[in-house]
């Protein structure tokens, strides 16, 4: 498995996240998945809010666009991301392209 992939209308993200961090901010791999820091608590579906909002930002998306697909309660999540490109998706994120 890849933290990046390719799907028929955008990319799928598998994230590791680390939420109540001092800022929000992508850390880089993290064996099969891309790690972020996160600024907001679990609590509530902030940490969930806060992820969809930095994702939308970093890629030029609507935060329509970006879906949590698996992992609403983990620190383990697979997102969707519609309308972006693998390519550019990594060069925002600053991982290696695939």
């Amino acid at each position: 498995m890849k933290p990046l992939e390719s799907t028929a209308d955008g990319v799928r993200l598998r994230l590791r996240i680390q939420p109540r961090a001092s800022c929000t901010e992508v850390v880089g791999l993290h064996g099969e998945s891309l790690r972020i820091r996160l600024s907001a608590p679990p609590v509530d579906g902030a940490a969930n809010e806060e992820l969809v909002r930095f994702l939308a930002e970093q890629l030029g998306v609507s935060r329509h666009a970006v879906e949590i697909t698996a992992g609403h309660g983990g620190r383990q999540k697979t997102v969707h991301v519609q309308g972006v490109r693998i390519r550019a998706a990594a060069e925002a994120l600053g991982i290696p392209t695939p």
